[in-house]
């Protein structure tokens, strides 16, 4: 029955990363007085849910990930009657809310971590993961994630901290029974405000191999890094892949970690229908189906520089199969983390027709589909070309090891740190065509440059005039999906016959049925009418009405049929 299916289950998710997202006070940065100011605008796209990337105080060395206060809101976004204010807003209007929580490590600016480091004998010495040298040297040869050492060393006491991330990251210390508690509290503080869940940032990094084994890799970090960009094959891109999974085998997924996730999970099961999202792919973070964490992303769907049919039915066959029972999956194409859809998956021909068939798979497919801010109007990523600009961290070292150690042109340098930062897919929300796209008063200087497009239609205001506008065309999809129920919860049943380039599934609720088709090529294809008597809902296609024996798929057409 569908009482039975919980609102996340439901619902279509929207990221907001507040910092790019509406700037409500003239400042050049979003924040939660810009975000008050688009409630309406959530409310008419259609979406039920917002994911909202970190607001909490930060010195900002890894973009709002690094957390000086879980339980207050970063002074340039608002204050807490501002968080509050939108909070009540987004309920006001039938839309929920999640936060980002950090578990694995703190600012290191946060008063737990400077108390920590001030002595050996501080109560709070033991929340963080300190280690005594080893003839000069760091406690092992792990490497931090976004480079150099894992350890970091403090002249104070005269040993090393563990960073998994930036050494501005210092990693908490999970064994300690009181940084469990004072974690537990934070996340409390915002469940008692009422906010809806969290998506759990890298779940998987939160416990270390505790034997400090030197790792085995045969390569140093900068020359896997050099490996990987310059593989020309898939047999030298997966030896590259095996010697980084040797390099990082004692810092993550550790079995421990699913102990604080089953009481992180009791914690939740303290409120009404409160929803947990991991960062993690890993499908073991379901516990038993119901005692850890609600939601983990597909993210093997996403990883590929082309969606294809194959690899989509691929995944779907391995993910569903092997979810525990009562396990929900989970789907998403974009984040802060990577390039927009657009970039991704386009041919640099059909960008138009794939991102809307994209969209058909995503909220077809079973499961919790997770949209990213501003790819409803078909933003793509906006590669700088100026060092000065960047404000991702992880994009300086990129650039400093594409310059000094591969040798390449100061041109050629900021292209690859471009390409591989985050800068790229974090640009402000482009609200109308002016030099500033809407997001800053002109004149202002934003945090990150505006992508010229923005001048060029890509913006809300000029779409919202268009019918046939991405933006017209995710209102009118979100808004077939709640129509439909089966497409929110009906059982998926793949039709593994279909040609290598089509993708065919049934979503199936009692009586009603609805069919999807996907052509995912460049060229026309068709199949046998098996009985369809009428098209739903379509994308890229003139197709009006069904040939009683064959239908024809236009390339990149997308049909629902009844």
């Amino acid at each position: 029955m569908v009482s039975n299916y919980k609102w996340w289950q439901k619902a279509v998710f929207y990221q907001i990363y507040p910092r790019s997202f509406a700037d409500g006070n003239g400042d050049g940065i979003g924040d939660f007085k810009g975000m008050i100011e688009k409630l309406d605008y959530l409310q008419e796209l259609g979406v039920d849910a917002v994911w909202l990337s970190p607001h909490f105080p930060s010195p900002y060395v890894d973009c709002g990930y690094d957390i000086s206060d879980y339980e207050n809101v970063a002074p340039e976004y608002g204050n807490l009657d501002d968080f509050k204010t939108f909070l009540d807003g987004l309920h006001a209007r039938g839309m929920r809310l999640i936060l980002d929580l950090v578990l694995n490590h703190t600012s290191d600016m946060h008063a737990w971590f400077m108390e920590s480091r001030s002595s050996k004998n501080n109560p709070k010495r033991d929340w963080y993961i300190w280690k005594p040298g080893k003839g000069g040297n760091p406690p092992t040869n792990w490497y931090s994630t976004f480079g150099g050492s894992a350890w970091e060393y403090d002249p104070t006491t005269d040993e090393y901290y563990y960073h998994f991330f930036f050494k501005e990251q210092p990693d908490l210390n999970w064994n300690n029974p009181h940084v469990k508690e004072a974690m537990f509290n934070a996340a409390r503080f915002w469940l008692d405000m009422g906010v809806d869940g969290f998506r759990l940032d890298a779940v998987g990094t939160i416990f270390e191999d505790e034997r400090y084994l030197d790792h085995q890799a045969k390569f140093s970090q900068n020359e896997l890094l050099q490996k990987e960009h310059t593989a020309k094959t898939d047999e030298e891109r997966k030896l590259v892949m095996e010697q980084w999974e040797e390099t990082f085998r004692y810092q993550h997924d550790l079995p421990g970690v699913h102990q604080i996730m089953r009481e992180l999970r009791q914690v939740m099961d303290e409120y009404e229908d409160r929803v947990l999202v991991g960062e993690t792919e890993e499908i073991s973070f379901y516990g038993n189906g119901s005692d850890e964490i609600h939601l983990n992303f597909n993210f093997p769907m996403m990883r590929v520089d082309r969606l294809s049919a194959d690899h989509v039915k691929a995944n779907q066959q391995y993910r569903l199969s092997h979810l525990p029972g009562g396990a929900w999956p989970c789907n998403t194409l974009g984040n802060h983390d990577c390039a927009r859809m657009l970039n991704q998956f386009g041919d640099g021909i059909h960008n138009d027709a794939i991102a809307r068939q994209n969209l058909v798979l995503l909220l077809t497919l079973k499961g919790t589909p997770f949209l990213y801010y501003g790819e409803e109007i078909g933003m793509s990523d906006h590669y700088l070309n100026d060092v000065s600009l960047f404000r991702d961290t992880l994009a300086l070292p990129r650039y400093a090891i594409a310059r000094d150690l591969m040798h390449l042109s100061e041109q050629e340098a900021v292209a690859v740190a471009a390409q591989q930062g985050r800068d790229k897919c974090r640009t402000p929300m482009q609200w109308a065509g002016d030099a500033n796209g809407g997001f800053t008063p002109v004149g202002v200087t934003p945090w990150l440059p505006v992508a010229p497009n923005a001048g060029q239609g890509i913006n809300v205001a000029d779409e919202q005039q268009d019918d046939e506008s991405m933006l017209a065309f995710y209102k009118r999809l979100i808004a077939f999906r709640k129509a439909h129920m089966v497409l929110q919860t009906g059982e998926f049943v793949l039709d593994e016959n279909t040609p290598s380039s089509l993708v065919k599934y049934e979503r199936s609720s009692g009586a009603e049925k609805i069919t999807v088709v996907l052509n995912m090529s460049a060229e026309s294809a068709q199949i046998q009418n098996e009985g369809y008597k009428e098209i739903l809902f379509s994308a890229n296609t003139e197709l009006k009405q069904l040939n009683p024996q064959t239908i024809q798929l236009d390339p990149f057409a997308a049909l629902l049929l009844k």
